[in-house]
């Protein structure tokens, strides 16, 4: 008995699709042009790249400058306030909300994989002396990095105590409760 054998073949194109990419085409238009904008009233120039991060829903807005000290600022205050702004000003342009990420030379990466030494080597203290540690001025999405960073570790857990810009993280042994 002989098999027929068929071959796949690409599905079409349908209109559908087709009005996706441009929409995404119109979307990293109206991203490159605000930011262009907002960093030419800063007098800063920085080489852009956008890219859309299925994963987390969001457009990655990488931006490239000889000095990023500018565009971060203190602990990335002004990384922050940037992606604010642009987050406003994008969003406001495409009259739908769109999760907006800046990152300025890596500086996310580097300053995540920081705090993951940081959770690790206060997790070792806490270990050995059984004394508490406590992380202070950390912003919520760095203290969400250390509490995730501590979360499957058997001798340690985190808990944040405090209120608004007086929050901090305090890593406890969990024989001590």
């Amino acid at each position: 008995m002989v098999k027929k054998t068929e071959t796949l073949k690409a599905p079409k194109k349908t209109a559908k699709t087709k009005k996706i990419k441009e929409d995404s085409k119109k979307v990293v238009k109206i991203v490159e042009k605000e930011t262009q904008k907002l960093l030419e009233l800063m007098k800063a120039e920085a080489k852009i790249e956008i890219k859309e991060d299925k994963e987390n829903e969001a457009i990655v807005i990488q931006l490239t400058i000889d000095e990023p000290g500018i565009l971060i600022g203190y602990h990335g205050e002004t990384l922050s306030a940037l992606q604010l702004i642009l987050s406003l000003l994008i969003n406001k342009k495409l009259e739908s909300w769109t999760r907006i990420i800046v990152n300025v030379n890596d500086y996310r990466q580097k300053r995540e994989e920081s705090l993951r030494m940081i959770a690790l080597n206060s997790a070792q203290k806490v270990k050995f002396s059984g004394e508490p540690v406590v992380l202070t001025d950390l912003s919520p999405s760095e203290r969400r990095i250390i509490h995730l960073a501590l979360a499957e570790h058997p001798d340690v857990l985190t808990v944040s105590e405090g209120e608004g810009r007086e929050r901090r993280l305090v890593i406890k042994s969990r024989s001590a409760g």
